[in-house]
């Protein structure tokens, strides 16, 4: 029995077409609950609206936690304009020509929702020519434009929309007969999927780990401090599942599994990162070891917080982070492999 990549693809899309920017996660943590209870996985939910689930193994005084985040990049409403369109203020580390153009949807407190696009102040070149490229992509020149008959800031209130209501981005899931997955959100809805797979595949074959492992739905990974809370405390190593961004520079591409060495906040454990190395080579898996210098993730956000623990990161290869993703599902399979391998090693770097 192999791990299956129709359901970890599958789990993927239905992730990224539930909303779920940071801050207002609760939809899709509710699927994530439910998923748990259909593949019969214990779990608890914490004050912050994560999930925590945990498989007992052998060994119950030490103990191993994975983590995946299904927060995502997102906006906030930060003024209605005198025209009837839309001012945003960003949630997450993203610029605003990566969504120039998007389709999105505003959820009102009382739980309506308005479709719009975001769009340039000046964005037809008939009228603007030249300065409609030229200008520059702030939050003073970029808006909603709702898809409603409004041209005043009353006739938006009317529609019940206020200053701080969420917008989250239209993902536009695709998967390609080629095995290439395009949407927005694959960082990290692609690794949830990838945990969701490994999750299901002990289940139906009845694997013993050697180590209790407790495995983090996180809900705040996108603004810093997802996965820096509810660890328990008999864990002694933290393996984030994130994406592995590809670019100039870098090795990884979209169909391995990246392990990542050190990012922003430093140096992951060394020990442990020449461990995944190990496993991959042993499982004869697609895998690159990468640099991040502008990345950081749940497992350095743990160390932060105080965690004594070994930590690593890796995750599937994606290109285009936090604009429109992509990814293959080869780059699914290699990480859930790696994964399993992982959480059935008898060696503990700790």
């Amino acid at each position: 029995m192999t791990l299956s990549t129709a359901y970890m693809v599958e789990t993927f899309c239905q992730l990224a077409n539930t909303p779920s920017p940071s801050g207002n996660t609760g939809k899709v943590m509710s699927w994530v609950a439910d998923e748990l209870d259909r593949l019969g996985v214990n779990y608890v939910k914490t004050n912050k609206g994560a999930v925590l689930a945990t498989l007992p193994g052998k060994n119950k005084e030490k103990h191993r936690l994975l983590t995946a985040h299904v927060d995502t990049l997102g906006a906030m409403v930060k003024e209605i304009k005198s025209n009837g369109r839309l001012k945003l203020a960003l949630i997450g580390g993203f610029e605003f020509n990566a969504i120039e153009g998007e389709h999105c949807t505003i959820e009102t407190d009382s739980g309506r929702l308005v479709t719009g696009t975001i769009l340039s102040t000046k964005a037809s070149v008939h009228v603007y020519g030249r300065e409609a490229g030229k200008m520059e992509r702030n939050e003073s020149n970029m808006e909603v434009r709702l898809d409603e008959k409004v041209k005043t800031k009353e006739d938006v209130a009317a529609l019940g929309i206020s200053v701080g209501n969420f917008v989250s981005f239209d993902p536009r899931v695709t998967v390609t007969e080629s095995g290439f997955i395009k949407s927005r959100h694959i960082d990290d809805k692609a690794s949830v999927a990838i945990l969701f797979g490994v999750l299901k595949h002990i289940g139906e074959s009845g694997i013993e780990l050697p180590y209790t492992t407790h495995f983090l739905i996180s809900n705040n990974e996108e603004i810093g401090y997802g996965g820096n809370s509810s660890v328990p405390a008999q864990v002694v190593e933290y393996l984030a599942v994130d994406m592995g961004a590809i670019g100039d520079g870098q090795t990884t591409d979209e169909y391995c599994v990246s392990i990542c060495a050190k990012d922003s906040s430093g140096p992951y454990h060394y020990g442990l990162r020449k461990h995944l190395v190990r496993l991959a080579e042993e499982q004869g898996l697609n895998y690159q070891v990468d640099i991040y210098p502008y990345y950081g993730s749940d497992a350095s956000a743990a160390l932060r917080a105080g965690y004594d623990i070994v930590h690593g990161l890796i995750g599937p290869g994606v290109d285009a982070s936090h604009s429109h993703e992509r990814t293959h599902k080869e780059a699914l399979e290699n990480t859930g492999k790696l994964v399993l391998a992982y959480i059935q090693s008898e060696e503990l770097q700790a």
